[in-house]
């Protein structure tokens, strides 16, 4: 059911290198903890040398574990899955309803972001930390749509409460786009990913939940597909998704915020330096034309 595409590029990934525990993480060594402790340990290499935590793998390096050299993984997986009500988002297998377990993929892979236990729907996995970061940061704007069901009928107070920002979990939720489907259901599109995000919003006004289901991340859509099922992203998706995420950041959201805020103080200060370099040529032309009488038109 997985079969080979083209490698889903990152760019800085190429850029940047690949951070050594992850390296290890996608040739299926380790997880990342364990794999910081190996490092900690000295028992990876990079060209020779011994690693350090946060040391960096460009293409064409050589790394080894143990005496052993490693190939990282290059066949990417990105699956659409219909995760079933009672399925739980975590790879740690001491949960007996666990995802990876579900599914039985035959490779490492991890869900991107999750749906609660008694939700169904719409669920990303993959074996590629980096567009998880990129997906995951709620400060890009990425969409997820949902049809929801609740226990009474709906009142025009609990569309536009919902629509304008709830107060739960110490904050208050952004904007979002509710539509009103039936007598007891509406649809509705976040950019968020708080805990119980919806449950806890419609608790606020009195209202239970009764079934939540996830059909849409970004472009991407459930489609036919049926619980427990899963499929490969198309190349069309895949495509569209490389463009989407190329100008969205993997960083934390206030850590971004940051980097905006300095990229605007550089391009304001390199503005500043522009305009009083061009003041003082034409102050030095007004005084060239005093000192000669020349007019300049």
């Amino acid at each position: 059911m997985a079969g080979k595409r083209k490698k889903f590029e990152v760019p800085e990934q190429k850029e940047n290198g690949v951070r050594i525990n992850k390296y290890l993480g996608d040739a299926g060594v380790c997880s990342r903890r364990e794999a910081d402790k190996f490092i900690e340990h000295g028992k990876v290499t990079i060209d020779g040398v011994v690693a350090e935590m946060g040391s960096r793998v460009f293409p064409g390096q050589k790394v080894t574990f143990n005496g052993k050299v490693l190939k990282k993984q290059e066949e990417q997986v990105l699956i659409a899955f219909y995760k079933p009500v009672g399925i739980v988002c975590t790879t740690d297998t001491r949960e007996p309803d666990n995802v990876i377990d579900f599914l039985n993929y035959g490779k490492r892979i991890y869900p991107i972001g999750r749906l609660d236990k008694d939700s169904e729907g719409l669920l990303l996995l993959t074996n590629d930390g980096d567009i998880v970061n990129k997906i995951l940061r709620a400060g890009n704007h990425h969409e997820k749509e949902y049809l929801v069901t609740v226990n009474k009928p709906l009142t025009p107070e609990f569309l536009k409460g919902m629509a304008g920002g709830v107060p739960i979990l110490d904050t208050v939720t952004k904007p979002c786009t509710i539509e009103q489907t039936g007598k007891c259901s509406f649809k509705i599109i976040l950019t968020q990913g708080l805990n119980r995000q919806i449950r806890r919003m419609c608790e606020y006004f009195d209202y239970r939940v009764i079934s939540l289901k996830r059909v849409r991340i970004m472009h991407i859509q459930l489609g036919h597909l049926k619980p427990g099922t899963y499929r490969n992203l198309s190349e069309g998706e895949l495509a569209r998704l490389q463009n989407v995420l190329k100008n969205s950041s993997g960083l934390p959201a206030a850590v971004e915020k940051q980097r905006k805020r300095e990229q605007q103080v550089k391009a304001e200060e390199s503005g500043k330096k522009k305009t009083e370099n061009k003041e003082v040529r034409s102050h030095g032309k007004k005084t060239e034309n005093r000192r000669t009488g020349r007019t300049v038109k």
